[in-house]
């Protein structure tokens, strides 16, 4: 299996690109199965996630071009099947989006239970009780959810928690339903207004996302539609973090500052230097870092993605930290690993206490999800001597080209095996 090997000591310099959010983009590709016209999706990442949807998409029948390293052609007129395999479903979370795009186009769907990371109890009764208030019938039969509806209807639906999943699977089955859906509680994450936007630009009939109420008008069919997906917040969050972390100074291009102001912020109240232009952060870092308290929320909150990586920075501030984690139960996994390489951190249910002044050592480390195994390689970054991260296939899933980012920063990174 592949590990990854990172030497400390080097501030990190210079300049990096932002790839388009995967977040968004794990959404979008399945809401292309809603049209039986052509779209063009563009600034997708090269990441696992991507590639595991688009052999999703080819098993289920769909032509799927790549006209360029990131930009998709999908012609989903031949899509012949509603049930997804199991051995590529279970790579990715996301792959539950396939059963409201397959419900808004045949009323039926057949998904196994979604993979991805292991953060706890995430539940998708939120999904199915959108669906089941529109008219389907639900079952979960040895893992695999059974979606049917007759027709599809608009109704209001209240989350009883505030889910982007959930809001974004009820809102592509309700694009084709007949009537009014309306979505209360609803999610207000900046992905949810990209799909929003590429599914209007199809003919959807979509307003308030962004908002905690969105209003669906059904639609008979869609049309064609090109769309650029927005940057991904979160690898920006990753890069600005790793400048902090490392008292580096780089400029991270081709971004939406105002969907990181939440990590700005952050980065601000602990000293660090963050300059903001139209569409670039610049982040120099500080060795006097000043410890702060951080709690999770959805969005506009701090990403509780962002948790596990302020962490690591958080240990080397001048004092003591305190982060509650309020999105996931599982999110603390990294907890113990991040102690191995000498971290001093006290976990209590859904709070830890991260002392501050701590000088981190290499040492080995298995990557318990998708962005604790960026938070492992910054704690690499700045810990002496090497650390080798295993399990790396979790940070593929959402990271593109971080080895060559990194390296081209001034980082020592590289893969073995």
């Amino acid at each position: 299996m592949p590990r990854l090997h990172v030497t400390g000591g080097n501030p990190l310099g210079g300049t990096v690109k932002i790839s388009g959010a995967k977040n968004a983009a794990v959404a979008i590709i399945p809401a292309a199965l809603l049209t039986e016209a052509p779209v063009r999706i563009e600034n997708l990442p090269d990441i696992q996630d991507i590639q595991a949807l688009v052999e999703i998409l080819q098993y289920l029948g769909v032509k799927v071009v790549w006209e360029t390293p990131t930009t998709l052609f999908i012609d989903a007129s031949t899509l012949s099947k509603w049930q997804a395999p199991y051995e590529l479903v279970k790579k990715l979370r996301a792959s539950y989006y396939l059963i409201g795009a397959l419900l808004g186009r045949f009323g039926r769907a057949y998904v196994p239970v979604p993979g991805g990371c292991d953060l706890g109890p995430r539940p998708i009764d939120q999904h199915i009780k959108g669906f089941v208030a529109m008219g389907a019938n639900v079952e979960v039969e040895h893992g695999l959810i059974k979606v049917v509806a007759n027709k599809l209807m608009g109704t209001e639906i209240y989350l009883d928690v505030v889910s982007v999943g959930a809001t974004i699977n009820i809102m592509l089955a309700a694009v084709r339903a007949s009537g009014k859906t309306i979505i209360e509680n609803a999610a207000k994450e900046p992905e949810i207004v990209d799909v929003a936007n590429f599914l209007n630009a199809m003919g959807a009939k979509i307003r308030g996302a962004g908002t905690d109420v969105i209003k669906i008008t059904g639609v008979q069919e869609l049309g064609s539609a090109t769309h650029c997906v927005i940057p991904d917040r979160i690898e920006a969050g990753t890069y600005m973090i790793a400048a902090a972390a490392t008292m580096g100074n780089v400029a991270i291009q081709g971004v939406i500052p105002k969907h990181l102001e939440p990590i700005t912020a952050k980065l601000r109240e602990m000293g660090m230097a963050v300059d903001v232009a139209d569409d670039q952060l610049h982040v120099v870092g500080t060795s006097n870092a000043q410890p702060v308290d951080i709690k999770t929320f959805p969005y506009p909150g701090f990403p509780t993605d962002m948790q596990s990586l302020a962490m690591v920075l958080l240990t080397q501030a001048t004092g003591s930290s305190v982060i509650t984690e309020n999105v996931f139960e599982g999110r603390f996994k990294h907890v113990d690993e991040l102690k191995r390489m000498g971290a001093r951190i006290k976990v209590e249910g859904r709070t830890a206490i991260i002392d501050g002044r701590t000088r981190l050592s290499g040492a080995p480390v298995k990557a318990t999800d998708l962005r604790a195994g960026a938070a492992f390689i910054i704690a690499g970054l700045i810990a002496e001597g090497e650390t080798v991260i295993s399990e790396v296939d979790h940070i593929y899933r959402g990271y593109e080209n971080v080895c060559e980012k990194l390296t081209a920063l001034g980082a020592v990174i590289k893969q073995i095996g």
